[in-house]
């Protein structure tokens, strides 16, 4: 057991699921100094990521390692000298308790651990891929006018070999697919661009919309949309 991450083990194939921000647990030692209600807001918790990561594990005999801390605790998702590592504003609403937080405790209680296990286990796989699971708010608070259609986004940073495949498969699908959208991952690819890309392990990036998956149907539909489409990039790419 690990405060820093969750793992789920379902079988022995070479593909690791990896899920930044798929919980909002804050640890009872840390004060973030906002309102609890928030924590089940997107700027806490990536909303139905940790199910469909679990759905996936399964239906594929994967293993999946999942955050075990909130975002607001800290960011898994960010390079160790990012400006948001340790985020005291987030769509609007302040992290007053952050901005005297100890950066060096949280890094060691559960960036370098979650980081580690993922190291760890693509160590033991002879040829891995790895699948990133987000997903993403239809709507910022902050920016209400912005228009977010996607149902799913591709993210990828240098690396688009699994990207090219997926997209087509998951428009063919019936998705409405956005490449880079709504976030890039040529910003946002932190945990990819440290354990895929400069490793050379290929790996798909997905983001799911929130209000798609926030209920047990909706994260059984994309996880048995994804679930063929993850085994035709791996199968392609490894």
């Amino acid at each position: 057991m690990s405060e820093a991450f969750t793992l789920v083990e379902e079988g022995g194939l070479d593909l690791l699921i990896v899920a930044d921000h798929a919980s909002a647990h804050v640890p009872e030692d840390i004060d973030l100094g906002i309102d609890p209600a928030l924590l089940a807001n997107h700027i806490a918790i990536d909303i139905g990521v940790a199910e469909v990561s679990r759905l996936l594990a399964a239906q594929l005999g994967a293993t999946a390692i999942l955050g075990g801390v909130s975002r607001l605790v800290i960011d898994l998702n960010r390079e160790e000298d990012a400006p948001g590592l340790l985020p005291v504003m987030s769509d609007g609403h302040a992290i007053a308790g952050n901005r005297a937080a100890d950066l060096s405790d949280r890094m060691r209680r559960f960036y370098h651990p979650y980081h580690h296990a993922i190291e760890r286990r693509l160590a033991m796989m002879a040829s891995p891929f790895i699948l990133s699971v987000h997903s993403f708010t239809p709507r910022l608070a902050s920016d209400p006018d912005q228009q977010r259609p996607w149902e799913i986004g591709i993210l990828y940073g240098e690396d688009d070999r699994a990207a090219r495949i997926a997209i087509p498969l998951l428009a063919a699908a019936g998705l409405i697919v956005g490449d880079q959208q709504p976030y890039s991952g040529k910003l946002l690819n932190a945990t990819m661009n440290r354990h895929a890309e400069a490793n050379g392990i290929p790996y798909l990036g997905i983001e799911m919309r929130q209000d798609m998956v926030g209920d047990a149907a909706g994260q059984r539909r994309f996880a048995d949309l994804l679930g063929p489409v993850v085994l035709a990039c791996r199968s392609a790419l490894t």
